[in-house]
Protein backbone atom coordinates (compact mmCIF):
# COMPACT_ATOMS: atom_id res chain seq x y z
CA UNK A 1 0.00 0.00 0.00
CA UNK A 2 1.23 3.63 -0.77
CA UNK A 3 2.69 5.39 1.68
CA UNK A 4 1.06 8.94 1.83
CA UNK A 5 2.66 11.85 3.73
CA UNK A 6 2.37 15.62 4.48
CA UNK A 7 5.33 15.85 1.72
CA UNK A 8 3.09 14.46 -0.87
CA UNK A 9 0.15 16.39 0.15
CA UNK A 10 2.22 19.90 -0.29
CA UNK A 11 3.70 18.60 -3.77
CA UNK A 12 0.51 17.04 -5.55
CA UNK A 13 -1.60 20.02 -4.63
CA UNK A 14 1.17 22.69 -6.31
CA UNK A 15 0.88 20.06 -9.26
CA UNK A 16 -3.00 20.21 -9.26
CA UNK A 17 -3.09 24.20 -9.16
CA UNK A 18 -0.11 25.00 -11.58
CA UNK A 19 0.93 22.03 -13.91
CA UNK A 20 -2.06 22.71 -16.67
CA UNK A 21 -0.27 20.62 -19.17
CA UNK A 22 0.66 16.64 -19.21
CA UNK A 23 4.20 17.32 -21.49
CA UNK A 24 7.15 17.83 -18.64
CA UNK A 25 10.62 17.98 -18.88
CA UNK A 26 12.15 17.59 -15.35
CA UNK A 27 15.77 19.06 -14.24
CA UNK A 28 17.59 17.02 -11.82
CA UNK A 29 21.34 16.75 -10.62
CA UNK A 30 20.97 13.07 -8.45
CA UNK A 31 21.04 15.09 -5.55
CA UNK A 32 19.00 14.74 -2.74
CA UNK A 33 15.99 17.38 -3.98
CA UNK A 34 15.95 15.88 -7.57
CA UNK A 35 15.98 11.90 -6.21
CA UNK A 36 12.98 13.14 -4.09
CA UNK A 37 11.47 14.48 -6.73
CA UNK A 38 11.65 11.89 -9.36
CA UNK A 39 9.92 10.10 -6.53
CA UNK A 40 6.92 12.33 -6.14
CA UNK A 41 6.25 13.30 -9.51
CA UNK A 42 6.05 8.98 -9.51
CA UNK A 43 3.79 8.88 -6.84
CA UNK A 44 1.43 11.86 -8.11
CA UNK A 45 1.04 9.98 -11.98
CA UNK A 46 0.17 6.40 -9.82
CA UNK A 47 -2.19 8.09 -7.43
CA UNK A 48 -4.15 10.54 -9.89
CA UNK A 49 -3.93 7.04 -13.02
CA UNK A 50 -2.33 10.15 -15.33
CA UNK A 51 -0.64 9.91 -18.41
CA UNK A 52 2.32 12.38 -18.67
CA UNK A 53 5.35 12.75 -21.53
CA UNK A 54 7.78 13.04 -19.33
CA UNK A 55 11.65 13.21 -20.25
CA UNK A 56 14.40 14.23 -17.88
CA UNK A 57 17.07 16.10 -18.47
CA UNK A 58 20.92 16.19 -16.42
CA UNK A 59 23.61 19.20 -17.14
CA UNK A 60 27.06 18.00 -16.16
CA UNK A 61 29.11 21.48 -15.88
CA UNK A 62 32.54 19.23 -15.73
CA UNK A 63 33.15 20.24 -12.26
CA UNK A 64 33.48 16.66 -10.37
CA UNK A 65 35.76 14.06 -11.15
CA UNK A 66 32.69 11.58 -10.16
CA UNK A 67 30.07 13.05 -12.24
CA UNK A 68 30.17 9.77 -14.69
CA UNK A 69 29.35 7.58 -11.43
CA UNK A 70 26.70 10.49 -11.09
CA UNK A 71 25.16 9.96 -14.39
CA UNK A 72 25.17 5.99 -14.22
CA UNK A 73 23.56 6.16 -10.95
CA UNK A 74 20.97 8.38 -12.37
CA UNK A 75 20.55 6.42 -15.26
CA UNK A 76 20.33 3.03 -12.97
CA UNK A 77 17.46 4.67 -10.62
CA UNK A 78 15.47 6.11 -13.79
CA UNK A 79 15.05 1.93 -14.79
CA UNK A 80 12.58 2.23 -12.44
CA UNK A 81 10.56 5.04 -13.92
CA UNK A 82 11.90 3.45 -17.55
CA UNK A 83 11.43 8.12 -18.55
CA UNK A 84 13.89 9.18 -20.70
CA UNK A 85 17.11 10.45 -19.58
CA UNK A 86 18.85 13.66 -21.86
CA UNK A 87 22.27 14.18 -20.76
CA UNK A 88 24.71 17.63 -22.15
CA UNK A 89 27.85 18.23 -20.66
CA UNK A 90 28.37 22.23 -20.52
CA UNK A 91 31.06 23.03 -23.58
CA UNK A 92 31.87 26.63 -21.31
CA UNK A 93 33.72 25.49 -18.31
CA UNK A 94 33.43 28.08 -15.25
CA UNK A 95 33.27 28.15 -11.79
CA UNK A 96 31.34 31.31 -11.67
CA UNK A 97 27.81 29.95 -9.86
CA UNK A 98 25.63 32.87 -11.85
CA UNK A 99 27.48 31.79 -15.25
CA UNK A 100 27.06 28.23 -14.58
CA UNK A 101 23.25 29.38 -13.92
CA UNK A 102 22.56 30.77 -17.04
CA UNK A 103 24.13 28.63 -19.29
CA UNK A 104 22.17 25.93 -17.69
CA UNK A 105 18.74 27.40 -17.92
CA UNK A 106 20.14 27.71 -21.45
CA UNK A 107 20.39 24.25 -22.51
CA UNK A 108 17.41 23.32 -20.91
CA UNK A 109 15.32 26.17 -21.79
CA UNK A 110 16.45 25.23 -25.85
CA UNK A 111 15.89 21.66 -25.34
CA UNK A 112 12.24 21.65 -23.95
CA UNK A 113 11.53 24.09 -27.00
CA UNK A 114 12.80 22.04 -29.32
CA UNK A 115 11.38 19.28 -28.21
CA UNK A 116 8.28 20.84 -27.81
CA UNK A 117 7.63 20.58 -23.59
CA UNK A 118 5.26 22.54 -22.11
CA UNK A 119 6.21 22.28 -18.79
CA UNK A 120 9.88 22.76 -16.65
CA UNK A 121 10.31 21.03 -13.49
CA UNK A 122 12.85 21.98 -10.85
CA UNK A 123 13.82 20.52 -7.47
CA UNK A 124 14.16 23.65 -5.81
CA UNK A 125 12.94 23.87 -1.81
CA UNK A 126 12.43 26.49 0.61
CA UNK A 127 15.63 26.65 1.26
CA UNK A 128 17.02 27.28 -2.16
CA UNK A 129 14.05 30.68 -2.16
CA UNK A 130 15.84 31.92 1.35
CA UNK A 131 19.40 31.74 -0.07
CA UNK A 132 18.27 33.21 -3.09
CA UNK A 133 17.24 35.97 -1.65
CA UNK A 134 20.07 36.10 0.57
CA UNK A 135 22.77 36.16 -2.31
CA UNK A 136 20.62 39.11 -3.73
CA UNK A 137 19.97 41.05 -1.12
CA UNK A 138 23.90 41.11 -0.35
CA UNK A 139 24.51 41.94 -4.12
CA UNK A 140 22.15 44.54 -4.12
CA UNK A 141 18.44 43.90 -5.32
CA UNK A 142 14.98 45.54 -5.44
CA UNK A 143 11.46 43.68 -4.55
CA UNK A 144 11.40 42.75 -8.07
CA UNK A 145 15.10 40.90 -7.56
CA UNK A 146 13.97 39.46 -4.05
CA UNK A 147 10.44 37.97 -5.00
CA UNK A 148 11.49 36.32 -8.11
CA UNK A 149 11.72 33.00 -7.19
CA UNK A 150 7.96 31.73 -7.50
CA UNK A 151 6.14 28.58 -7.49
CA UNK A 152 5.46 28.80 -11.26
CA UNK A 153 7.13 31.74 -13.92
CA UNK A 154 6.42 32.48 -17.40
CA UNK A 155 9.15 31.86 -19.89
CA UNK A 156 7.38 32.30 -22.84
CA UNK A 157 3.50 31.78 -24.66
CA UNK A 158 3.99 27.68 -24.74
CA UNK A 159 6.61 27.07 -21.86
CA UNK A 160 6.20 27.37 -18.00
CA UNK A 161 8.77 26.74 -15.29
CA UNK A 162 7.37 25.02 -12.45
CA UNK A 163 8.89 24.69 -8.65
CA UNK A 164 6.34 22.07 -6.68
CA UNK A 165 9.28 21.59 -4.17
CA UNK A 166 9.19 25.20 -3.40
CA UNK A 167 7.09 24.70 -0.06
CA UNK A 168 9.14 22.16 1.14
CA UNK A 169 12.28 22.53 2.98
CA UNK A 170 15.65 20.54 2.51
CA UNK A 171 15.02 19.09 6.34
CA UNK A 172 11.53 17.52 5.48
CA UNK A 173 12.94 15.97 1.94
CA UNK A 174 15.82 14.76 4.16
CA UNK A 175 13.43 12.87 6.13
CA UNK A 176 11.32 11.54 2.99
CA UNK A 177 15.08 10.37 1.70
CA UNK A 178 15.66 7.97 4.88
CA UNK A 179 11.81 7.42 5.22
CA UNK A 180 11.85 5.86 1.40
CA UNK A 181 15.00 4.57 1.21
CA UNK A 182 16.03 7.07 -1.42
CA UNK A 183 19.39 6.67 -2.96
CA UNK A 184 20.50 10.27 -2.68
CA UNK A 185 23.88 11.52 -4.57
CA UNK A 186 26.31 13.27 -2.17
CA UNK A 187 27.30 16.17 -4.37
CA UNK A 188 30.98 17.40 -2.69
CA UNK A 189 30.77 20.84 -4.49
CA UNK A 190 27.98 21.54 -2.07
CA UNK A 191 30.56 21.81 0.64
CA UNK A 192 33.19 24.22 -1.68
CA UNK A 193 33.24 27.47 0.69
CA UNK A 194 34.70 29.20 -2.21
CA UNK A 195 31.13 29.41 -3.61
CA UNK A 196 29.18 31.79 -1.69
CA UNK A 197 25.51 30.05 -2.05
CA UNK A 198 27.65 26.94 0.19
CA UNK A 199 28.92 29.39 3.00
CA UNK A 200 25.22 31.08 3.49
CA UNK A 201 24.02 27.77 3.85
CA UNK A 202 26.40 25.92 6.23
CA UNK A 203 27.90 28.94 7.92
CA UNK A 204 25.57 32.24 7.80
CA UNK A 205 22.23 30.49 8.24
CA UNK A 206 23.56 27.82 10.84
CA UNK A 207 24.63 31.24 12.32
CA UNK A 208 21.70 33.03 12.54
CA UNK A 209 19.56 30.18 13.42
CA UNK A 210 21.50 29.01 16.50
CA UNK A 211 22.57 32.52 18.17
CA UNK A 212 18.82 34.82 16.91
CA UNK A 213 15.91 32.91 15.16
CA UNK A 214 15.63 29.26 15.37
CA UNK A 215 12.34 29.56 13.09
CA UNK A 216 14.64 31.28 10.83
CA UNK A 217 13.67 29.62 7.67
CA UNK A 218 10.02 29.70 7.92
CA UNK A 219 9.77 33.17 9.34
CA UNK A 220 12.13 34.57 6.12
CA UNK A 221 9.87 33.07 3.86
CA UNK A 222 6.82 34.31 5.51
CA UNK A 223 8.37 37.50 4.72
CA UNK A 224 8.98 37.00 0.81
CA UNK A 225 5.47 35.64 0.84
CA UNK A 226 4.43 38.74 2.03
CA UNK A 227 6.53 40.60 0.00
CA UNK A 228 5.55 39.15 -3.51
CA UNK A 229 2.01 39.75 -2.46
CA UNK A 230 2.79 43.36 -2.13
CA UNK A 231 5.00 43.71 -5.41
CA UNK A 232 1.89 41.46 -7.49
CA UNK A 233 -0.38 44.58 -5.95
CA UNK A 234 2.13 47.02 -7.63
CA UNK A 235 2.82 45.35 -10.28
CA UNK A 236 -1.06 45.08 -11.30
CA UNK A 237 -1.45 48.42 -10.84
CA UNK A 238 1.51 49.86 -12.96
CA UNK A 239 -0.10 48.11 -15.59
CA UNK A 240 -3.50 49.82 -15.23
CA UNK A 241 -2.46 52.87 -14.88
CA UNK A 242 -0.35 52.50 -17.69
CA UNK A 243 -2.69 51.40 -20.32
CA UNK A 244 -5.04 54.35 -18.85
CA UNK A 245 -2.29 57.16 -19.53
CA UNK A 246 -0.52 56.19 -22.56
CA UNK A 247 -1.08 57.62 -25.90
CA UNK A 248 -3.26 55.66 -28.10
CA UNK A 249 -0.90 56.85 -31.26
CA UNK A 250 2.49 57.51 -30.19
CA UNK A 251 5.30 56.38 -27.65
CA UNK A 252 4.01 58.42 -25.04
CA UNK A 253 2.22 58.80 -21.45
CA UNK A 254 0.34 61.74 -20.17
CA UNK A 255 3.00 63.81 -18.05
CA UNK A 256 0.66 65.36 -15.76
CA UNK A 257 -1.03 62.13 -14.57
CA UNK A 258 2.46 60.81 -14.25
CA UNK A 259 3.97 63.27 -12.11
CA UNK A 260 0.85 62.96 -10.05
CA UNK A 261 1.68 59.51 -8.94
CA UNK A 262 4.29 57.75 -6.44
CA UNK A 263 8.07 57.80 -7.02
CA UNK A 264 7.67 53.63 -7.25
CA UNK A 265 4.91 53.74 -9.53
CA UNK A 266 6.81 56.44 -11.71
CA UNK A 267 9.66 53.72 -11.93
CA UNK A 268 7.92 51.02 -13.18
CA UNK A 269 5.93 53.42 -15.73
CA UNK A 270 9.15 54.39 -17.17
CA UNK A 271 10.45 50.71 -17.25
CA UNK A 272 7.50 49.14 -18.40
CA UNK A 273 7.22 52.33 -21.30
CA UNK A 274 10.68 51.19 -22.50
CA UNK A 275 10.41 47.43 -22.16
CA UNK A 276 7.04 46.95 -23.71
CA UNK A 277 8.28 49.52 -27.07
CA UNK A 278 11.77 49.34 -27.42
CA UNK A 279 12.21 45.56 -25.32
CA UNK A 280 15.05 47.82 -23.26
CA UNK A 281 15.44 47.28 -19.73
CA UNK A 282 16.92 50.83 -17.81
CA UNK A 283 18.47 49.23 -14.29
CA UNK A 284 17.41 51.01 -10.99
CA UNK A 285 20.02 54.22 -11.02
CA UNK A 286 19.52 55.10 -14.15
CA UNK A 287 15.45 54.88 -13.46
CA UNK A 288 15.49 56.95 -10.85
CA UNK A 289 18.35 59.73 -12.33
CA UNK A 290 15.29 60.17 -15.36
CA UNK A 291 12.85 60.26 -12.18
CA UNK A 292 14.56 63.02 -10.84
CA UNK A 293 15.40 64.80 -13.62
CA UNK A 294 11.26 64.96 -14.44
CA UNK A 295 10.30 65.71 -11.06
CA UNK A 296 12.23 68.91 -11.24
CA UNK A 297 10.93 70.48 -14.43
CA UNK A 298 7.94 73.50 -13.70
CA UNK A 299 4.24 72.39 -14.76
CA UNK A 300 3.98 75.22 -17.25
CA UNK A 301 6.79 72.99 -19.14
CA UNK A 302 5.65 72.83 -22.59
CA UNK A 303 8.80 71.87 -24.67
CA UNK A 304 11.89 69.52 -22.60
CA UNK A 305 14.39 67.32 -23.70
CA UNK A 306 16.12 64.42 -22.17
CA UNK A 307 18.89 62.03 -24.03
CA UNK A 308 18.98 58.52 -22.03
CA UNK A 309 22.83 57.21 -21.86
CA UNK A 310 23.86 54.66 -23.84
CA UNK A 311 20.36 53.79 -24.79
CA UNK A 312 20.49 55.63 -28.00
CA UNK A 313 16.61 57.15 -26.33
CA UNK A 314 15.26 60.42 -26.23
CA UNK A 315 12.88 61.46 -23.63
CA UNK A 316 10.42 64.77 -24.89
CA UNK A 317 7.99 66.58 -23.13
CA UNK A 318 6.08 68.36 -25.22
CA UNK A 319 2.88 69.95 -23.93
CA UNK A 320 1.05 67.14 -21.13
CA UNK A 321 2.69 64.37 -22.70
CA UNK A 322 6.12 62.63 -22.30
CA UNK A 323 8.00 61.06 -25.48
CA UNK A 324 9.93 58.54 -26.23
CA UNK A 325 11.77 58.21 -29.28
Amino acid sequence: MHQYTHIHYIFNTIMQQYAESYSVLIAISGGQDSICLIKLLNDFINKNNIKLKIEYIYIDHQWRIDSKKNIKHLTNYLTITKDRLSIYQAKLLTNSEMRARYVRYQIIIEHAKKYHFTTIITGHTKNDNIETFLQKLIRGTTIDGATSLSIKREISNNLALIRPLLMITRTELYWFTRKFFLPAWSDNTNYNYNVQRNRLRHELLPYIQKYYQMNLVHQMDGFLNNTRIDNDYIKQNTIKLYLFIRHRSYIAINYKLFKQQHQTIQQRIIQLLLYHNFQKTLNFNLTLKIINILGKTHESTNNFYIQIPYQNLLVNIYYEWLYIS
